[in-house]
């Protein structure tokens, strides 16, 4: 590797294109490799994500590093979570390359991002990621749901799943992950990302999506059964609830029972309700 002698810089479709061929690295469409390869574009996750120096930021697949540099062209710390080896253990010698000013600010997990149970170092603040597609939704969940210190952050996913992700009740793709998310965070959509600034150009369109954190509902529910009740009222979309959420309930009656005593129309969709009624619907089943 040719280390740069004009300071930090990032990484463009030449030098991505080097390493890659340097690591004898075949992009895997199993490991949702697709690497960033225009400046401009990293520069503008970045900026869309709100980091600064003040931040310690979580990012996950940093791959070659394109998005790793940009972040840390902004004076942020950075722990990136790789679960490939070949790239896990190349990483540090790129950043010490074209970001040699910031080896102290950036730690390499070698992990899975969906099985990782701690983060090291400082709380992390950020959260800011080309996501895997695969794999996109529950990764985003777990880390919000792990590291309650997030602030805010931006990821990288396909356009349909960003679409999902910032869904508003009523909409024909709010769903599942809309109200997941919410539970965590305020979600907006960000903007989209052209298929030519990746390496290898994916088959499907891409999608920035902004959040910030809010305070989950108050409830003495356990999230993990208002979630329970979320996944039933979606299995089966085109159902009322009353037969959508009979099996968790204890029958079709019980259903009704706990839907009138949340204030919810039992013939109402999934698709028509927010947050907070899924929460009611939730303890009146608790309670039943």
């Amino acid at each position: 590797m040719t280390t740069p002698t004009d300071g930090p810089r990032l990484l463009g479709p030449s030098e991505v294109r080097a390493l890659a061929d340097r690591l004898g690295l075949r992009p895997t469409k199993q490991r949702g490799q697709n690497f960033v390869i225009d400046a401009n574009t990293v520069r503008r996750i970045v900026r869309e994500s709100g980091v600064d120096s003040s931040d310690t930021v979580v990012e996950v697949g940093p791959g070659l590093g394109s998005l790793t540099l940009a972040l840390l062209e902004t004076g942020a710390a950075v722990t990136a979570i790789e679960v490939d080896p070949l790239l896990a253990g190349e990483l540090p010698a790129t950043v010490a390359a074209y970001a040699p000013d910031a080896g102290e600010r950036f730690r390499m997990v070698e992990a899975d991002a969906l099985r990782v149970v701690d983060v090291p170092g400082p709380a992390p603040t950020a959260l800011v990621a080309n996501l895997p597609y695969n794999v996109s939704v529950p990764v985003l969940l777990h880390l919000l749901g792990l590291l309650p210190s997030l602030e805010h952050g931006l990821v990288m996913v396909q356009a349909e799943v960003a679409d999902r992700l910032a869904a508003t009740p009523g909409s024909k793709v709010y769903g599942v992950p809309s109200l997941k998310a919410a539970w965590f965070a305020d979600v907006r959509r960000a903007g989209a990302v052209g298929r030519n600034v990746f390496w290898p150009a994916p088959n499907v369109d891409s999608g920035l999506v902004a959040w910030t954190r809010r305070d989950p509902p108050t409830t003495a529910v356990p999230r993990e059964r208002v979630f329970a009740v979320i996944d039933a009222a979606f299995a089966q979309r085109r159902k009322a609830l009353r037969g959508a959420l009979r099996t968790l309930a204890g029958g079709p009656e019980a259903a009704t029972a706990a839907l009138e005593a949340a204030g919810v129309d039992p013939m109402a969709r999934g698709e028509s309700l927010g947050l907070e009624e899924f929460v009611a619907i939730t303890v009146a089943m608790e309670e039943a």
